[in-house]
């Protein structure tokens, strides 16, 4: 039996082992000056926040979040009704005539995760679910202004020359509520289509020029539903008796719900899905705000995403915002700015190497920095030193260039506009390919090449999971359960890696573990004897 001496030595040991091996995984310190911190917005982010919410209650910290839109986060912010609000669109735009005020107390926006805003879709050929569906842009304009009604119309034809489309009727699912993401689509449509976009708001009874607005226009009897939320937009579109139905959300509720998503046609004449890798290529062509004396520093221009001319591209990628306070007002205390520093160091680090699973992209180097940066002006915050290169961020390189985008396969040929088409499915039916009818299309070429991985796919439970990386497919983790992959997005390494590193830390401290007390014990009795038996 140890004495008490033995046990404080193993219990000293066992507590260095410990604090050496979360330290350096870069956990939060735990602390009891923790408090409950509230947040509200965003959906389009929701599904990440959801899981480093879960991921950080170990260390003590709670973060409440309601994903109730992004135009209810910034008014809930603006009203000092939540700590902290999650958007997409910064304040100070003109919706329909009525400028989104910003608020009076302090604020800053923090990137947070970026992703692909993706196209869900419900659609069967011969009692078959479709999986492959391909559409240009000015395709989706049409389809989202009521311009194109059924799902055999010629133009889809064109972007699918392989597939039998059948004469149902197009329901466009749209939202209902104030949302970042309709904000993001509308951002595309008035940027890229404005004619179209126009003309159908006129139709809707706005004013135009239309311009960007967080409330999707409907227009009586044009065979729109609408939806509350991307969990409302999402579930509708998945029921078994809405064939037909395609909607705007973010990847990762494509990939929960186990449904395909559009492969959309970008400037260099390929059809892309917005995976981790897409969503990388195609912010390399954004625009971000660098001045920090701006109030709307760290905000994106996105032209230069649509207009990509990297044949990799997801053309509508965007990033989402944390609204975070820089003033002690509206009930927001210094214990709070602890806690959400915290929990935003978590994330812009260590969260972000869930990204890719969640069906988000990690956010690149330039804006994780930024980040960092912004985190100082949360009143409270315990500042921390940042090393970045031990952030592990799958973007991170070490000459500072987005290692994702630098990895980013080619896509097959057989997703170039033109006469052929891939069979291989996408989204949450990444595994599930769609047979064609005329000609034999190409199935999509090797890893090696750059195509798309099928076979290899394998599934956790209700989520699917693409293996190899040329795919740069990611999975969904369930809304309301841990994570379950078997795989993730993890750039190839051809040296010693931080992970590595703490494996072998954490194996040295089990083995003292088991060494030491024993060895310690003896020593401790060796030199009771001694003193009892004295020469």
């Amino acid at each position: 039996m140890m004495s008490s001496r033995t046990r404080f030595w193993c219990a000293g040991l066992l507590s260095a082992g410990v604090v050496a091996v979360v330290t350096f995984m870069g956990a939060p310190a735990q602390a009891a000056t923790y408090v409950p911190v509230s947040g509200a917005g965003s959906t389009w982010s929701q599904v990440a926040l959801d899981q480093w919410r879960r991921n950080v209650v170990q260390y003590g910290i709670k973060i409440n979040y309601a994903g109730t839109g992004s135009s209810d986060g910034r008014n809930q912010f603006r009203n000092g009704t939540v700590d902290f609000g999650v958007s997409e669109i910064p304040y100070g735009l003109k919706d329909s005539g009525v400028v989104d005020a910003p608020p009076s107390r302090g604020y800053a926006y923090m990137p947070i995760v970026a992703g692909g805003t993706s196209f869900m879709y419900n659609l069967v050929i011969g009692g078959k679910r479709v999986t492959n569906l391909r559409l240009s842009g000015v395709n989706i304009a049409k389809i989202f202004t009521g311009s194109i009604k059924t799902w055999n119309d010629k133009a889809i034809a064109a972007d699918n020359p392989l597939l039998r489309l059948p004469s149902t009727k197009i329901v466009p699912v749209v939202r209902s509520d104030g949302s970042g993401t309709t904000a993001q689509f509308s951002t595309y449509l008035a940027t890229k289509f404005p004619s179209l976009w126009n003309a159908y708001c006129a139709k809707a009874g706005r004013s135009t020029p239309c311009g960007v607005t967080s409330n999707y226009p409907v227009v009586p009897g044009a065979g729109f539903v609408a939806q509350s939320g991307s969990l409302g937009v999402s579930g509708y579109v998945s029921q078994s008796a809405n064939v037909g139905t395609i909607t705007y959300v973010e990847y990762a509720y494509a990939l929960n719900t186990g449904f395909p998503v559009v492969k959309v046609l970008n400037r260099a004449g390929y059809y892309v899905e917005p995976t981790a890798y897409a969503v990388a290529v195609g912010l390399q062509g954004a625009t971000v705000n660098t001045n920090s004396k701006s109030p709307a520093y760290l905000t994106q221009q996105l032209g230069g995403v649509y207009d990509n001319p990297d044949k990799r591209t997801y053309p509508l990628s965007s990033y989402s915002y944390m609204i975070i306070p820089t003033r002690q007002e509206f009930g927001f205390s210094s214990d709070k700015g602890y806690t959400l520093g915290a929990f935003a160091y978590y994330f812009l680090c260590q969260g972000q190497q869930q990204a890719d699973v969640l069906g988000y992209s990690p956010l690149p180097i330039n804006l994780v920095k930024a980040g960092l940066e912004q985190v100082r002006r949360i009143p409270g915050v315990d500042v921390q030193s940042i090393n970045i290169a031990k952030c592990n961020n799958p973007t991170f390189s070490a000459s500072g260039k987005n290692l994702l985008a630098q990895l980013a396969p080619a896509p097959p040929a057989c997703d170039k506009q033109g006469a052929t088409q891939c069979t291989t499915g996408t989204g949450g039916q990444r595994r599930t390919s769609t047979a064609v009818s005329n000609g034999t299309p190409s199935q999509g070429g090797s890893s090696a090449a750059g195509g798309q991985a099928d076979a290899t796919s394998t599934t956790t439970g209700t989520v699917g999971t693409s293996s190899g990386a040329s795919s740069g497919g990611g999975t969904g983790a369930s809304l309301g359960n841990e994570v379950q992959a078997t795989s993730q997005l993890v750039p190839p390494s051809n040296g010693w890696t931080t992970q590595r590193s703490a494996a072998l830390i954490a194996v040295v401290m089990l083995l003292a573990l088991i060494v030491v007390p024993p060895l310690v014990a003896r020593i401790l009795q060796a030199q009771g004897s001694a003193k009892a038996n004295p020469r």
